[in-house]
């Protein structure tokens, strides 16, 4: 095989477009709701677009992949996607490489804001 590139993530989602919004919110981009009732994030340039894919069921297991968001400020950023529906999981953390906070969004799935430390992330 030769090397591929990353496309996109796809997450499953009993809303895809309650979903695609909050995520629009956290990491940007603009919202494309699909007729066959997938709905796509798509992102800056480079970077892979985020799919949500209908599915029935909610989440019931934690995730085996979560994103890491960097931030400028984690508390603030903590505060606003709070505010639009994330639920913090435990307290913040600080180990060698800066500050991250897990957190889950709206249907339950895991992921990051990060602060790095000076030496970058």
């Amino acid at each position: 095989m030769t090397q591929g590139s990353l496309a996109q993530w796809v997450v499953n989602a009993v809303d895809p477009l309650a979903l695609a919004r909050f995520w629009a919110f956290v990491i940007g981009g603009d919202v494309e709701a699909r007729s066959d009732g997938w709905v796509v994030l798509h992102g800056a340039e480079g970077q892979p677009r985020l799919s949500f894919q209908p599915t029935p069921e909610a989440k019931a297991r934690p995730n085996r992949v979560h994103a890491d968001v960097v931030v400028d400020d984690l508390s603030a950023s903590v505060r606003s996607v709070v505010g639009h529906g994330a639920t913090p999981v435990g307290e913040v953390v600080t180990d060698e490489e800066g500050s991250f906070q897990v957190l889950r969004d709206p249907e339950g799935n895991e992921f990051c804001l990060v602060k790095p430390d000076a030496d970058g992330f």
